[in-house]
């Protein structure tokens, strides 16, 4: 009950979780999403999902930049998760409106491309 109540108490503006099942279904029907690795440039290069665009977590303050539109649905991915729930987490706090961990690349069992844009 209480997890429950702690829920409800959250601002709409917070991180949610999606699945790779959900995330595919999603980008496959064409909605406008953006996909964001916060892995390191070398880790990109190696093996990305299709049409991400990747901004390393210790870059993430200049998302911005790249992403000026803070309710634009994006999807945040790394390696296992863990810093694709720093860097969302940290895009919510700059007031980003519909940010998804999609967790890590590790999980992901469609196709991924090499080489860096």
């Amino acid at each position: 009950m209480l997890n429950l109540l702690s829920r409800k108490s959250e601002s709409k503006n917070s991180v949610k979780r999606i699945s790779p099942d959900e995330a595919k279904k999603r980008l496959d029907a064409n909605e406008p999403i953006v996909l964001l690795d916060v892995r390191e440039k070398a880790e990109y290069a190696n093996q990305h999902i299709p049409n991400s665009i990747n901004l390393p977590l210790s870059n993430i303050l200049a998302v911005g930049e790249i992403l000026p539109d803070k309710n634009a649905t994006i999807f945040v991915y790394c390696l296992s998760g863990g810093r694709s729930q720093s860097a969302a987490s940290q895009m919510v706090k700059m007031g980003y409106q519909n940010i998804y961990n999609l967790g890590g690349i590790s999980g992901w069992k469609y196709g991924t491309v090499s080489g860096s844009h």
